[in-house]
């Protein structure tokens, strides 16, 4: 619900209203708040609650300047060292998230968008990589989820163009696209 935009980010959670909501108890959503707590997407503030993390320009940036160092090396390595399948599933991945993006499923394509990067991680073959990279996936997918209205569709253009590098063994040209799908994305949060 906070992928897809029921929840605004800096919104109240109010245990008692999801769980009305969802038509379960209270304990499943204090446990599911508990759990987001971990992964960023949501603030427990002492005495005031919940609430849907917000997230400024400044933090995409600091996250992005990190992701702009490792994942375009990720692109690189995996232009060098794909296999068939690799290519395969980074192939699955933009044709499920286009096609989740084109019938308005944010969470789907949140999902699909994550799984890309993580299949261009894993076909690089450097495990480190991925573990590097795995705090920052919810806060990406917060960012992806806000952009996808005016960025959705470009994104898996652009998310091809680095497939078709990596499947061409071009490390040179999968390291630029990546660098450069990353900064677009920064640009496209910070003006949009």
């Amino acid at each position: 619900m906070i992928l897809d935009g029921t929840f605004a980010p800096g919104e109240r959670l109010i245990e008692g209203h999801i769980a009305e909501q969802l038509g379960v108890s209270r304990n499943p959503v204090r446990e599911a708040i508990r759990s987001l707590e971990a992964t960023g997407l949501v603030e427990v503030i002492p005495r005031k609650g919940a609430h849907v993390s917000s997230i400024d320009v400044e933090e995409v940036r600091q996250i992005q300047e990190l992701r702009s160092a490792i994942e375009p090396l990720a692109a690189e390595l995996a232009a060098e060292r794909r296999t068939d399948d690799d290519v395969k599933q980074l192939t699955e991945c933009i044709d499920r998230g286009l096609a989740a993006t084109k019938s308005g499923d944010k969470v789907a394509a949140a999902a699909y968008h994550r799984d890309f990067h993580i299949a261009l991680e894993h076909a690089a073959q450097n495990p480190y990589i991925e573990r590097a990279l795995s705090p920052l996936r919810q806060r990406t997918e917060l960012v992806f989820s806000v952009l996808q209205e005016e960025r959705g569709e470009i994104t898996w253009k652009e998310h091809s163009a680095i497939r078709d590098a990596v499947a061409k063994g071009d490390a040179p040209l999968a390291r630029d696209l990546l660098r450069a799908h990353i900064a677009t994305s920064v640009e496209h949060f910070a003006h949009g």
